[in-house]
């Protein structure tokens, strides 16, 4: 029996690495531009892990301020979901890595692999444990380190993709505030248009692959760009739908930070006025699963949202994946 409470983000957080590459940073490795990088993307600069940080480690930073800003210690989290395409390792999974650096010793922990939607992806999953009254509260987080799987001599991929985490704790609310309604999706007629083609059970690692950057991230952008703007745009109608939310009864639209044109394309079609939207992906770029938890909590901590006001996420990515949610805000 469905217990009477929602789910709902009690906590954001986040963190970014220290250096930032700049597009003139670019300019000096490969054959690119500010201005072609700016005109195309809408990107300026984006953070950069140094060699010795690996996902867990920003991940858990961006928990220990979500896990601070909820009011709640490390020890009363009783799940941690990481959604990365960027794991420490194969295995064990980073989100082991995290609850050993944040001491939440009676949760359990799992990886999500879907992209850049995997932060709706969690919330989704972390949706249905609090409403099922089998959990109380649950950290999310979305962390990648893309730099370390990107082929810095691809100017069409290079330039798009950065290093950040974001976090929030969700947990069980006895009042109207909550997620609303959320939906993902996939089709898998489409893995072969974003991949990383070397290094798993498929074409394991090699010399060879790592000599042919197998294992760096390889895109068709245009056919992505179609798909992202339909997909993202019919996703975001549907949840609206189902929380019986217009784009009028929104305070703020969070979408995935991938590329301006595809946010532009986005938001013509709902017809969402920028006023309504918090973007970083000028001073960030993509960074998959961590872009729309890490723009959500700069957005929280700025104050664009207010108890029992209404937001909506939207996120697209490889697999293909795509998903929505819609929250009224709690705090």
């Amino acid at each position: 029996m469905t217990a009477n409470f929602k789910a709902a983000i009690t906590g954001t957080g986040s963190f970014v690495p220290e250096k930032i590459m700049t597009n003139f940073d670019l300019e000096k490795i490969v054959d690119t531009s500010d201005e072609w990088i700016r005109t195309r993307t809408g990107i300026s600069e984006r953070r950069i892990a140094d060699e010795n940080t690996a996902t867990s480690d920003i991940a858990s930073i961006a928990a220990m301020r979500a896990i601070e800003d909820a009011g709640l210690t490390s020890e009363e989290i009783d799940l941690i979901l990481v959604a990365t395409v960027t794991p420490d390792m194969s295995f064990p999974s980073t989100a082991c890595f995290v609850q050993k650096n944040i001491g939440a010793v009676n949760a359990a922990a799992f990886d999500m692999g879907a992209g850049c939607t995997g932060f709706i992806y969690g919330l989704s999953v972390a949706n249905s444990f609090i409403t099922a009254g089998i959990y109380k509260n649950i950290l999310v987080i979305g962390a990648e380190t893309l730099s370390k799987v990107i082929n810095w001599e691809d100017r069409n991929t290079c330039v798009l993709f950065g290093d950040g985490a974001g976090a929030v704790v969700v947990s069980r609310n006895e009042g109207e505030e909550g997620i609303l309604s959320v939906k993902i999706g996939s089709n898998g007629n489409h893995t072969g248009l974003i991949t990383q083609p070397g290094g798993g059970s498929r074409t394991p690692a090699t010399c060879e692959v790592i000599e042919k950057k197998l294992n760096t991230i390889h895109m068709e952008g245009s056919e992505v760009f179609k798909l992202a703007v339909r997909t993202m745009s019919n996703v975001s109608l549907e949840v609206l739908e189902e929380a019986n939310l217009n784009v009028e009864d929104l305070t703020l639209v969070i979408p995935h930070q991938a590329n301006q044109r595809i946010i532009d394309g986005i938001f013509n079609r709902l017809n969402v006025p920028k006023i309504k939207t918090h973007l970083n992906l000028e001073k960030y770029g993509n960074t998959s699963a961590a872009s729309i938890p890490l723009a959500l909590d700069e957005a929280a901590r700025m104050g664009m949202l207010k108890k029992g006001e209404n937001l909506l996420m939207v996120a697209f990515g490889s697999g293909l994946t795509w998903g929505a949610a819609t929250v009224k805000w709690v705090k």
